[in-house]
């Protein structure tokens, strides 16, 4: 939004060409006298150049430039509005499988890796005050984002994330030992790790038991979305290190049990969602039970605008100076 300290001078700025304009067809013919340099009765004389542009458009000119000042004088300001969150939020940490098994097409034509990157979209988009960051898992895990508030950081990097990126596997342990490890000191009253996935651990040195005993000792909540159907499954992804398009169909099937035993020894939550409705439903799940209440002011945040009128101001002076010099003859 913007907005002007002193708006009067704003009146100013687009009154004053009128009035100019005004004064000077008031004026113009007080104190001419009419000379005529043809021939009586023959043509009159005419320049060979059109003489008045040139004597005009440095007037124009410097019309403007006192206008921008007058606008300048007015205090120009942006206004941008934003959040500010008196509460601290939760710090919430998504484990997300990108291994080439969750390219599988079973979420209403929609595979399971890209309906997981919208409902962690959504998710983040309805809980501002929490800080959320992403895990990625496959034959290893790395922390792609910390836990933040800063949702175009999260969003950019989700959205750049692919398929088959950390290679083919599924290194549960390591990625809750490596989630366990970026929320160990955090403050927050809330913790929670995320983690999605449709298949089992069969990679990397830690064993998820052993993992989530670190979650369960700093009181971070669990949860464990096991997603996917179960029967041979179509499948559709670009291989991000060969660039070759891979598809075809497999045999989607892994242990629940074995996914519900690792949040049950943290003392966390199972979410079984064969499909895209029971996706979004353990999402609503885990928003409602941790759920935070936070508290929130708007708060105005200004930005000057006056030095870059003046600036504009100050180059279009220099200009009608340089036009005048050159064109006209008169001294800089």
């Amino acid at each position: 939004m913007l907005t002007f300290d002193r708006p009067v001078f704003v009146l100013a700025a687009f009154a004053a060409p009128f009035v100019i304009f005004a004064v000077r067809r008031f004026f113009r013919g007080a104190f001419r006298l009419s000379l005529s340099l043809g021939s009586p009765g023959g043509d009159s004389f005419l320049p060979a150049a059109n003489f008045r542009f040139f004597t005009e458009f440095p007037r124009v000119v410097d019309y403007i430039t006192g206008c921008l000042l007058l606008l300048a004088v007015s205090g120009p300001q942006l206004v941008k509005n934003e959040t500010v969150w008196l509460d601290r939020g939760a710090d919430i940490l998504f484990v997300l499988d990108c291994s080439p098994s969750m390219a599988g097409i079973d979420m209403n034509g929609i595979n399971r890796f890209d309906t997981a990157r919208e409902l962690i979209r959504n998710f983040a988009e309805v809980r501002p005050a929490d800080a959320i960051g992403l895990v990625a898992v496959g034959n290893d895990a790395a922390l792609l984002i910390p836990p933040t508030v800063d949702r175009k950081a999260l969003l950019d990097r989700l959205e750049r994330l692919s398929i088959g990126e950390l290679g083919d596997g599924t290194a549960l342990g390591v990625a809750l030992a490596l989630a366990a490890l970026h929320l160990e000191h955090s403050v927050s009253e809330n913790k929670a790790v995320i983690l999605i996935t449709d298949g089992e651990n069969n990679a990397g040195a830690i064993h998820p038991l052993t993992a989530v005993g670190s979650l369960r000792a700093q009181d971070t909540a669990l949860y464990v979305i096991g997603v996917g159907s179960s029967g041979e499954i179509p499948i559709d992804y670009v291989d991000p290190v060969t660039k070759v398009r891979r598809t075809g169909s497999f045999e989607s099937r892994y242990n629940s049990e074995s996914l519900r035993a690792v949040a049950d020894a943290a003392g966390g939550v199972f979410l079984y969602a064969p499909g895209r409705d029971s996706f979004f439903a353990a999402f609503s799940a885990v928003n409602r039970a941790e759920a935070v209440v936070s508290r929130s002011i708007v708060r105005g945040r200004k930005q000057g605008l006056h030095w870059s009128l003046i600036l504009a101001a100050l180059i279009l002076a220099c200009s009608s100076r340089f036009f005048r010099a050159v064109f006209l003859g008169a001294p800089l």
